[in-house]
């Protein structure tokens, strides 16, 4: 079992900054890829953000060059630094990590964080 606890969400003007932090604890050693994704009020939950164990990223096309997932592995902590932020980021941001053992992939999901940016 892996457990997330997400932090950093907050109200910001639009063009300002926030930065999340999702730290795992638990079966870390298992974990192949952590993430965030995003889910706006009427929407469907949406990949935002992903780095591999190995350190590769992958971004959704609407966040990026704004928007960089890095992580400290002595912290066991991923990070998400957004920048110029639209309302349209608006929205309860959550951490993701996934394992895959034998084909089977499990999903561990924080308790969510909500990002707001007024216009």
């Amino acid at each position: 079992q892996v457990q997330l606890v997400e932090s950093g969400g907050g109200l910001v003007q639009a063009g300002g900054s926030l930065r999340l932090s999702c730290a795992a604890s638990g079966s870390i050693f298992s974990i192949n890829a952590m993430g965030w994704y995003r889910q706006a009020p009427g929407k469907q939950r949406e990949f935002i953000a992903m780095i591999t164990r190995g350190g590769s990223t992958n971004y959704v096309d609407s966040v990026k060059g704004r928007f960089t997932i890095s992580r400290d592995n002595a912290k066991n902590t991923v990070y998400l630094q957004m920048s110029s932020l639209k309302p349209e980021d608006t929205a309860v941001y959550y951490c993701n990590a996934y394992s895959v053992l034998s084909d089977h992939r499990s999903d561990y999901w924080g308790q969510g964080t909500q990002v707001t940016v007024s216009s």
